[in-house]
């Protein structure tokens, strides 16, 4: 019998996700201190980023880099498709979402009022100010995403450090950031409140696949399940950076905290031990 002729199928070229950050060759440099140097990584559309290392190994100077906030010293910053020292950083900053835990709200606002907030880009409400109808149907929309629909009308004070910390999430969410900062949002937390707000992170990268996340933290324990990539600062040097299953080794977490450290991942999250 003749062989059979199978038609050569075309070959399909899917091009990589857009590139959201981008660092080459990053020095920082405050007061004659090199707070970063050499620091070079590469942050794509809908990955899930956490930055590793303890006190002073310069996470938070970089997360402020990522957020337009500094420019670096030396190499080349770009966010969004924009070279930091040549754009208008107060348009570049209406693209990122940025959540401090140490949000510096005086008034005695509702949830709901905070996470208006967010349309504004501002601490407080701005006088007569009036949000629109679909402003108002994003910021519920947010609310119950956070899980926060029962307390939406609460106000600041009321709220428990895990209600404000996803109230705060909502809020940096309101203008459909490509890139959401998170640093050290469980900071306060108990255990409880850690989990529930640490599982709200998780459901947001499955409902919302095209943000982008990197967040902070100097603990394993505190990092969500969905974490896909990783990297990890000592004395403001990348020790590594990459797939999260990659970095967050035994080895390289021991390297970056400078002691034996053993780590272990159960059930999709990680643990450390020293």
């Amino acid at each position: 019998m003749p062989e059979k002729e199978f038609l050569a199928l075309p070959t399909v070229s899917v091009p990589p996700p857009a590139i959201v950050f981008d660092a080459e060759g990053v020095d920082l440099v405050r007061a004659g201190r090199l707070l970063l140097e050499q620091v070079s990584m590469t942050i794509r559309a809908g990955e899930h980023w956490a930055v590793l290392g303890a006190n002073g190994a310069g996470k938070s100077t970089l997360l402020s880099i990522l957020g337009a906030y500094t420019h670096p010293s030396r190499g080349t910053a770009r966010i969004l498709g924009h070279t930091l020292g040549r754009v208008d950083v107060h348009v570049l900053r209406s693209m990122i979402g940025q959540v401090n835990p140490r949000h510096p709200l005086e008034s005695a606002r509702t949830a709901r009022q905070v996470v208006l907030t967010g349309a504004t880009g501002t601490i407080e409400l701005v006088p007569r100010w009036t949000p629109t109808e679909e402003q108002l149907a994003r910021a519920d929309e947010l609310i119950a995403l956070m899980g926060l629909t029962r307390v939406a009308g609460a106000r600041w004070p009321e709220l428990s450090q895990g209600e404000r910390g996803r109230a705060l999430i909502a809020r940096a969410l309101m203008p459909d950031p490509r890139l959401l900062l998170l640093d050290e949002p469980t900071t306060g937390l108990d255990l409880v409140a850690r989990e529930q707000l640490l599982a709200h992170i998780d459901e947001l990268g499955r409902r919302r696949p095209e943000t982008t996340t990197v967040l902070v933290t100097h603990h394993l324990e505190e990092l969500p399940a969905g974490t896909d990539h990783a990297l990890l600062l000592r004395d403001g040097r990348v020790v590594a950076a990459g797939p999260s299953d990659d970095v967050l080794t035994t080895d390289l977490i021991s390297a970056c905290f400078g002691h034996p450290i053993t780590v272990t991942r159960t059930n999709g999250r990680w643990s450390a031990t020293a």
